[in-house]
């Protein structure tokens, strides 16, 4: 018995050494194999990313240190963004960008929140989206024309102001800053604001119904139900449109362009615009090339602290 005993335990201490030994080797070995199947499947992604993104930006960055005419390129280090700080024209853009990025954030993304709550189950409620999705559709050119004939000197708002009897409103509506970069806010808007309202209508369907009655039993209706349960419902989807809005904001341009061209002179003109100016208009490429290197430092500054911000809370939720 006392043999037996010691023999089991031996093949019992023998085994139980094997099963130490085995899940230390393999999970390195899973992990390492696990690590070269997901950098092969990533290196195509980053390389693309690499040759579009950030090889297009190191070689703007470069040449933004150069005085350059398109002919002659002279190094000058940090000159143009000097340049930059003491430029008025730049400073009305960065003001001008600003405001773009506080009326796409309070209008389109709003409204298209509230659309899509207050249609989302109503019988009528398709006929209205289709209304306010259509202008989505249409692309920037198509909305910059209608709007012209909308705003301009004899256009039709000034026409139907008059024949209501309200003359006294008439505007010379795309002449005058910042009355020039407020309607063009409204213009993209009447345009933009479809999207948001096709991605909280999205969002809508994600929230669970049980979770709406309950809200219902517990008293929540209206303002409250709308405010305590919906929104915080809809967060994810909040993040997702606003982010969007906030990038699209800071690098707007076709609808400035075609309206206004940056005018009268350069008092409308968004960071964008003044790029595009300062580069393929006036041949100042370093200049130019420095102004791109700022509002592309802009737009990542934002979108990584807009998301840092939204994305920390859930992380210390989930912990």
């Amino acid at each position: 018995m006392e043999v037996l005993t010691t023999g089991t335990k031996a093949v019992v201490t023998r085994t139980a050494n094997r099963r130490s030994e085995g899940p230390v080797r393999a999970p390195r070995q899973g992990g390492v194999r696990r690590a070269v199947w997901v950098g092969a499947f990533l290196a195509p992604a980053v390389a693309l990313v690499a040759a579009l993104l950030v090889v297009p930006f190191a070689v703007t960055a470069y040449r933004s240190l150069f005085d350059d005419n398109g002919i002659t390129a002279r190094f000058v280090g940090l000159a143009n963004y000097r340049s930059l700080l003491t430029d008025p024209d730049f400073g009305r853009s960065l003001l001008n960008t600003v405001m773009w990025v506080v009326g796409t954030l309070v209008l389109p993304v709003l409204l298209g929140l509230l659309l899509a709550v207050l249609t989302h189950s109503v019988r009528w409620g398709a006929v209205a989206r289709t209304a306010v999705v259509i202008p989505y559709a249409l692309s920037g050119s198509a909305t910059a024309l209608l709007w012209t004939y909308l705003l301009k000197s004899d256009g039709a708002v000034n026409q139907t102001l008059s024949a209501v009897g309200l003359g006294g409103w008439q505007q010379d509506w795309l002449l005058h800053w910042p009355l020039n970069t407020v309607v063009m806010i409204v213009a993209t808007t009447w345009q933009s604001t479809g999207a948001a309202l096709l991605l909280f209508l999205i969002g809508l369907q994600t929230i669970p119904a049980e979770t709406i009655e309950a809200a219902r039993i517990d008293g929540a209706q209206g303002l409250q139900m709308f405010l305590k349960v919906i929104v915080p419902q809809l967060r994810p989807m909040t993040v997702v449109v606003v982010g969007m809005s906030i990038v699209n904001s800071l690098k707007t341009f076709d609808i400035v362009w075609l309206l206004t061209q940056g005018g009268p002179g350069t008092a409308s003109e968004t960071l964008a615009l003044t790029m595009y100016r300062q580069t393929f208009t006036l041949n100042r490429y370093g200049y130019g090339a420095a102004v791109s290197v700022v509002l592309t430092a802009v737009v990542v500054a934002a979108s990584w602290l807009y998301l840092r911000r939204q994305v920390q809370p859930q992380r210390g939720g989930a912990a």
